[in-house]
């Protein structure tokens, strides 16, 4: 189920503070990380690869050397839902 406007408000703005930008065409949230080297940057993929199977909630991603480009959205319900504020706060908490 789509994030209300009040959970938009209570758990979406925290990410938001915290990097994330969102986009209102997609109703999806994306961001950045950025690491030393393409060890650190593969490692935070693979961390994340684990808790997304664990989820059953997978990002849309992309990686070029220290770089991570990351979009979050539920397809089957076209736009956010708590798996995408689930998913992005566990992370945040992943790239440190």
């Amino acid at each position: 189920m789509k994030l209300t406007n009040e959970e938009r408000a209570n758990d979406l703005t925290p990410l938001l503070q915290n990097g994330w930008a969102h986009d209102p065409d997609r109703d999806a949230i994306s961001k950045t990380y950025e690491f030393k080297n393409f060890i650190e940057a593969f490692g935070f993929m693979t961390r994340t690869a684990i808790w997304a199977e664990k989820y059953k909630h997978h990002p849309e991603w992309s990686n070029v050397w220290n770089k991570v480009d990351v979009t979050l959205t539920t397809h089957d319900h076209d736009g956010l839902t708590e798996l995408d504020i689930k998913m992005g706060r566990k992370m945040d908490s992943l790239a440190g």
